[in-house]
């Protein structure tokens, strides 16, 4: 009896586990401490981690959504979270890509698919904040239980939150245009209005906000970056450019650098919003800058991703996709890693913009996903309505080597127990005397 409980649960135990262990095991060496819980990784936007990053093209795993991922993906707490144009947030296991929960928010008929989820999932504590059709949502990050939601009067939602102390801080295309909502019970503790909506000229806020030293940054597309006071949302400065700015604005070293649709890429003083320098593209820079090493990353609708010098605004190098660059560049290890609309996905080298890999997705569907990187993996969306993740190859070898040590090791149990079990029914089945003359044997 003492024997078939112990396989029972012996078998419980490897079976429960032994898959486990086989997928989400974690490397010596590998980088597991970082995370991307937000647009562009951080508060200020910098769109830099200091996580290791892939040197090949190598898949680890993708995910089909029922939609369009276009929206930045955010990473923490072994989560990737990623928002699809079918109207649903999702959460996925970061080393395998499993659907742990999906949240279906409330789709808008005045602003349909395919332009349902632009806004980037962001986590803050046990929290996932989220903008979708005409609402920002609050979820439970563990079980995507609905925390609170806050919708206003218009719509749509395009603009990706920001949390600080205890603000969730968002755009939006409704008066006001600048929110900062209580993180807890999503009220309204403060609005801004960029410009009345009914106004000559009116229009709303797509850009994600940035903070640093207690300032928000926003741009505008009424062509207008801002600067507010994130207490109390008092406008500090406003700096005119000369067409609309969807692009979200990255904060370092005292220096705010965005985009605009005027084709020019703007670094402007943090504290007074005087202009530093401005850099001409091609094309209109929906692509929010990244800042790593003195260097500004950033794409253009000329096809091209662009590294200028921080400080001056000179030209480092540029780089022609194939294609149109909304996406937002992520620089991590030495590399930059972008999308563009030729369906790519592309790997480039931080000092020089030589191509290191790039990888085609389904194309002709376009990459406009801004990636996150996090634990040496590279996550990103694509219109192929996929997510995929980037990693070492020796992730998936040993994966694969562990998934079938526990097939082995499980088989093994089954057959013991089967064995033991057997044993045990044919000395039960003896008759008494067979018995009995086996113990005087």
């Amino acid at each position: 009896m003492r024997l078939r409980i112990a396989a029972v649960v012996l078998l419980v135990l490897l079976s429960a586990n032994t898959f486990q262990l086989a997928f989400d095991v974690k490397f010596v060496g590998a980088d597991y401490s970082s995370s991307w819980p937000m647009f562009h990784d951080d508060l200020a936007h910098t769109g830099y981690s200091t996580s290791t990053a892939p040197t090949t093209n190598h898949i680890l795993w993708t995910y089909t959504t029922g939609g369009i991922v276009e929206s930045a993906l955010s990473v923490a707490n072994g989560t990737v979270y990623a928002g699809s144009d079918d109207a649903k947030v999702y959460a996925l296991s970061a080393a395998t890509g499993n659907l742990l929960w999906a949240f279906k928010t409330a789709t808008w008929s005045r602003y349909p698919a395919p332009y349902v989820m632009d806004s980037c999932p962001t986590v803050a504590g046990d929290t996932v904040y989220v903008g979708s059709g005409r609402t920002v949502y609050a979820l439970n990050a563990t079980t995507g239980a609905l925390l609170w939601n806050y919708t206003p009067t218009y719509g749509p939602m395009f603009s990706s939150p920001c949390v600080a102390n205890g603000l969730v801080y968002v755009g939006t295309y409704t008066e006001p245009t600048i929110c900062a909502l209580n993180a807890t019970t999503g009220r309204l503790v403060w609005g801004y209005t960029t410009q009345p909506l009914y106004a000559a000229g009116g229009s709303g806020v797509a850009s994600s906000p940035a903070i640093a030293d207690g300032v928000v940054y926003v741009g505008s597309d009424n062509d207008l970056v801002f600067a507010l006071n994130a207490t109390t949302g008092t406008l500090i400065w406003n700096y005119t450019t000369g067409d609309e700015v969807e692009s979200s604005p990255a904060v370092a070293n005292g220096v705010v650098y965005i985009g605009s649709f005027d084709r020019n890429v703007y670094a402007l003083n943090a504290t007074t919003g005087a202009l530093v320098w401005e850099y001409a593209t091609g094309g209109l820079v929906y692509s929010s800058p990244a800042v790593a090493s003195g260097i500004v990353y950033v794409g253009s609708l000329d096809d091209n991703v662009y590294a200028l010098n921080a400080m001056t605004g000179a030209l480092v190098w540029s780089y022609p996709t194939g294609g149109t660059v909304q996406s937002s560049p992520a620089v991590a290890d030495g590399v930059v890693f972008v999308g563009s609309a030729d369906g790519r996905v592309y790997a480039l080298n931080a000092s020089t913009g030589t191509l290191m890999w790039n990888y085609k997705t389904g194309w002709p569907y376009e990459v406009d996903c801004s990636p996150a990187v996090a634990a040496g993996i590279v996550y990103i969306g694509g219109w192929d309505d996929k997510v995929y993740a980037f990693g070492p190859e020796s992730q998936s070898t040993i994966r694969t080597v562990l998934f079938f040590v526990g097939v082995v090791v499980v088989v093994a149990a089954i057959a013991f127990f089967v064995v033991a079990t057997v044993r045990r029914e044919r000395k039960r089945s003896l008759p008494e005397s067979a018995r009995a003359k086996k113990i005087e044997q």
